[in-house]
């Protein structure tokens, strides 16, 4: 969950909640009401608004004023919808060039395994695999960035395993052994990019309950974690970024961006057809939609081959940033979400073996291509009827977020939240 997640002293007071995914072509915002009975979120309310052109830069808020505006839009149609009014405590996502996500394992010998596991000891297990997390990234970030003191600030931390002896269960406490093994998935974002977010809240006057990055959102709401036999890959194609998540046995290994998505084609048609951008983006639409002539869509097909290669290339680089090494096998699942993910060529290029076969990346067999769904989210239930498409994946992953912070902590978590404090300070 999200570090700046609160406890809620009264969580019966505060039942109403917004989920709000800022992206480069649209804000989305749900109002969400925590059923404690289900376990769920139950969304009553969506609005959406169109972002300016100059509002956002791959992935990032470039323009605050401007996304200001789109969302007062779009979370006025939501409360409105909903029959609220003046929701205060707010979840956001975050993507972006530079927001990455890692799971980092430790490995620790015990000099007596006979005794039992401690939560002192335990903690400052924890301790160790943050301190390792958040040094690698940043590493990684300035190689990147070509800045050699970017300022990163942690926003996502979640237990994904724990082991003792190569035994997996869900606490070590009260435990025997001598190996223990905790892997824990981080996410870190540039302190620019999360300032610009928190800026957005305060002039909307919401409390930001928490940040997320949105793979690790729209995972975290399908439930699969506790399923050690799951693998895929995670594609989200928004307007300016493609997110892409990796998940092998049932653990979130890795999140990268790159700085391509749905706009960049939009662009293509406008500057081909001499069309302006709404008019392009209209008819990208229907295109993605098969709703164009043959004659047409024929066209755009081979307008958009090149751009859907490129597109391709930029998807097997981030996939060689998430291998950890030669002996690292993908999983042969890929599963498609957002806006951009609906362009036949996408889909066509994906399912080219061919096209893979000379990527040379280690896939474990052959490519099974779907989508994801609403129906897939299974934290989140959509009274509304009008959440039905693979680009509102997204802010029901952060609506099913609220199920979270909502719910009780356990020790582990309390433990991860205190390391993670210590790593932020």
């Amino acid at each position: 969950m999200g570090v700046f997640g609160k406890i809620f002293k009264n969580k019966n007071k505060t039942s109403h909640f917004l989920a709000l995914d800022i992206g480069t072509e649209f804000v989305k915002a749900l109002v969400v009401k925590m059923d404690q009975e289900l376990g769920k979120g139950v969304v009553l309310g969506i609005g959406q608004s169109r972002q300016h052109i100059g509002n956002m830069h791959s992935g990032a808020v470039s323009n605050i004023q401007g996304v200001i505006e789109s969302c007062e839009d779009a979370i006025a149609q939501a409360e409105e919808m909903a029959g609220v009014e003046n929701i205060e405590k707010a979840i956001m996502g975050i993507a972006g060039e530079f927001v990455k996500g890692m799971t980092t394992t430790v490995h620790y010998e015990r000099a007596k395994p006979e005794i039992r596991i401690d939560i002192p000891e335990l903690r400052n297990i924890i301790q160790k695999v943050q301190w390792k997390a958040f040094n690698s990234i940043r590493r990684q970030l300035a190689l990147e960035s070509g800045c050699n003191e970017i300022e990163v600030k942690l926003i996502n931390a979640a237990i994904t395993s724990v082991k003792i002896d190569g035994y997996l269960m869900d606490s070590p406490i009260g435990f025997q052994g001598r190996d223990v093994s905790i892997g824990i998935f981080n996410a870190y974002a540039p302190m620019v990019h999360l300032g610009a977010l928190k800026s957005i809240a305060d002039a909307l006057d919401l409390d930001l309950i928490s940040i997320s990055v949105e793979p690790y959102a729209v995972i975290h709401s399908l439930g699969i974690e506790s399923d050690s036999k799951f693998g895929a890959i995670f594609i989200d194609i928004g307007g300016g970024t493609t997110d892409v998540a990796l998940m092998r046995n049932g653990v979130l290994e890795g999140t990268v961006m790159f700085a391509l998505g749905g706009r960049a084609f939009t662009k293509r048609i406008a500057e081909n057809y001499k069309l302006s951008f709404l008019k392009a983006e209209e008819m990208k639409v229907l295109y993605s939609q098969r709703r164009l002539g043959e004659k047409i869509s024929a066209e755009l097909d081979e307008l958009f081959r090149n751009d859907c290669q490129i597109w391709f290339s930029g998807l097997c680089v981030a996939l060689e940033n998430l291998i950890n090494s030669k002996l690292d096998v993908l999983p042969s699942k890929i599963l498609l979400c957002g806006g951009g993910s609906g362009l036949p060529g996408i889909y066509e290029i994906l399912n080219n073996n061919q096209a893979m076969e000379r990527t040379n990346l280690p896939f474990a067999r052959r490519l099974s291509v779907g989508f994801i769904h609403p129906r897939d989210v299974i934290k989140v239930v959509d009274k509304t009827g009008k959440l039905n498409s693979p680009q509102d994946i997204t802010p029901m992953g952060l609506g099913g977020l609220i199920v979270d912070l909502m719910s009780e902590k356990d020790d582990l978590s309390d433990m991860l939240n205190k390391a993670v404090k210590m790593v932020q300070n």
